[in-house]
């Protein structure tokens, strides 16, 4: 048995279905092995794109993604997916090719330090010298990957290691890995102070991070707000915890959440941080999370307990299982006057009037929609357990303020903040769920950095519907000029972009165009109406807000 075709069959033991990948010679060995598999192999047409997919498929199965790319530039057109996938805490597994093991370190021909180039976005790295080491590093790999906080792992592999002839096959039943030992169950006492906590208190909030989503804890926390008639706000990876339209649901929180959210969190006595980081975009300002209120954090990396706020109590462990203890008992506590008072919030916030361009309230210009307008009403049709993938920019901003989740979920790229993200991560999810709608929501900057995957969506058949929001302009960044550099613009305007019409129609996929409000609604029925990709064009004024 060679090296690959051992590691093919670790593979398939620990139960991969899909690897999401571009081939070379540093990495042909594993390619021509895995032919005698049922492991599905997708070409993306750009490295980075791999791990983006493979994002997409892990968040939707929970089952750790797989990238598989030759060395050099294959290697390092895959860091901004890796650190993509790091920052927001997604499991993979990336596997790269090298150059021969006796000839790294002398600079030939497609090699790269890939190892070395990832130490700040991986859990953990491995250079295999030895091929019979194989199946424990794979073990050891998906176990890493899927455990603990999540995250992505690199395994570099040398050519020469993958041809090798491996002694004996046996994979591991187990990882057991001495100076990693992530804590799952909450401490008892912890547990207790913070149910303690909540029934002394007058005016309880939950903010629920991505660590809901990534310990498949949704239901053991809706339990919990139910049950209890706790209020619950979220960060950006946080959305979907609950649906938007849950009357204990009071919006996002951070510098792009609803005032009603950020408002709510500001009032409250007991405030309990459930998987977030506390880092600058869900909360700005760190010390009115702790100032005159008792501060609970729950987080499974303990890194991350106190690094931005200092916590009243913390409690370190996977959240499925400290909501599965908090769900034994019932909080005996009546929080009446305080939802009343977000009830409140929640109404004048919904009721303001919102700015929705730059100056003029009305924009003046009749072929074009208004953004937030347009995602309502997109979500709002779509199904009801539907995947809504958001890209980076205005769209991203105007999506988590106006996108309605119901059963379905929210995905984006949020730590690193990945322009191009949407479309490839659309994709992963697709084939992770097939049975699911997915939509990706982009601007015409971010498409246009990954709209070489419409070629992967024909080869594979798999359906996506693409919105791409036109306003000829990267529109964040022209905002952030607007206010900061009183309309000194630089370097944001995307003329030279393609005609999407036309590029559907290269690619065989069906087009709509929505330039009139008047006819919005029927077309994005039509736009929904069947699988198949689908790609809509959406005219916004670059001066639109919301």
């Amino acid at each position: 048995m060679t090296a690959t075709d051992a590691l093919i069959k670790c593979l398939e033991m620990e139960g991969v279905t899909h690897v999401f990948g571009y081939p070379g010679v540093a990495i042909c060995p594993f390619y021509d092995s895995i032919l005698n598999s049922s492991i599905k192999t997708i070409l993306v047409r750009q490295e980075q794109n791999a791990a983006h997919e493979a994002s997409g498929y892990a968040r939707v199965t929970g089952k750790a993604g797989v990238a598989v790319v030759t060395s050099g530039p294959g290697a390092t057109n895959l860091i901004t997916g890796i650190a993509t996938a790091f920052a927001d805490s997604i499991p993979l597994v990336c596997i790269t090719g090298q150059v021969n093991s006796e000839l790294m370190g002398s600079d030939v021909f497609q090699e790269a330090d890939i190892s070395g180039a990832c130490e700040s976005f991986v859990k953990y790295s491995y250079i295999v010298r030895d091929p019979n080491e194989i199946p424990r590093i794979i073990k050891e790999a998906f176990y890493i990957a899927t455990s603990g906080r999540k995250g992505p792992v690199l395994i570099d592999l040398p050519i020469d290691v993958q041809m090798a002839e491996i002694r004996k096959f046996s994979y591991p039943e187990e990882a057991n890995i001495r100076t990693y030992k992530p804590t799952v169950e909450g401490h008892a006492v912890q547990i207790r102070k913070v149910l303690r906590a909540l029934k002394n208190a007058r005016r309880p909030i939950i903010c629920a991070g991505g660590g809901v989503h990534l310990s498949g804890a949704k239901e053991e926390v809706r339990r919990f707000v139910e049950e209890n008639e706790i209020p619950l706000v979220c960060t950006m990876m946080g959305l979907g915890t609950l649906p938007t339209d849950h009357p204990l649901f009071y919006g996002m929180v951070g510098n792009n959440g609803q005032v009603y959210g950020n408002r709510a969190m500001n009032d409250a006595d007991v405030v309990l941080m459930v998987g977030a980081r506390v880092a600058d975009r869900s909360i700005t300002q760190p010390d009115l999370i702790t100032e005159n209120k008792v501060l609970v954090h729950i987080d499974v990396d303990p890194a991350e307990i106190g690094k931005n706020a200092g916590p009243t109590i913390p409690l370190v462990g996977d959240i499925k299982n400290i909501f599965e203890h908090f769900n034994q008992k019932v909080i005996e506590a009546d929080y009446t006057d305080w939802i009343d008072r977000l009830d409140g919030y929640k109404d004048d916030g919904m009721n303001a009037r919102t700015r929705t361009v730059y100056g003029d309230e009305d924009d003046g210009n009749p072929d074009t929609v208004a953004p937030s307008f347009f995602i309502r009403e997109l979500s709002r049709a779509m199904k009801k357990d539907a995947v809504y993938v958001a890209d980076v920019g205005q769209n991203q901003m105007w999506s988590c303020a106006n996108v309605r989740i119901r059963e379905g979920r929210f995905l984006t790229s949020g730590g690193m903040g990945t322009m191009g993200y949407a479309v490839p991560a659309a994709l992963g999810a697709k084939i992770g769920a097939p049975d699911k709608q997915v939509v990706a929501v982009c601007g015409d900057g971010g498409f246009q950095m990954t709209m070489m995957e419409l070629a992967t969506l024909k080869q594979y058949d798999v359906h996506v519907k693409i919105v791409v929001l036109h306003n000829g302009v990267l529109g964040l960044v022209r905002q952030y000029q607007h206010f900061t550099y009183k309309d000194r613009f630089s370097v944001i305007n995307l003329d030279g972009s393609p005609d999407l019409e036309k590029l559907s129609a290269a690619y065989g996929i069906p087009y709509l165009r929505i330039s009139d409000e008047a006819d919005m609604l029927d077309k994005i029925d039509a736009f929904l109406a069947t699988d198949e990709t689908m790609l809509l064009e959406v005219m916004v004024d670059p001066n639109s807000l919301a």
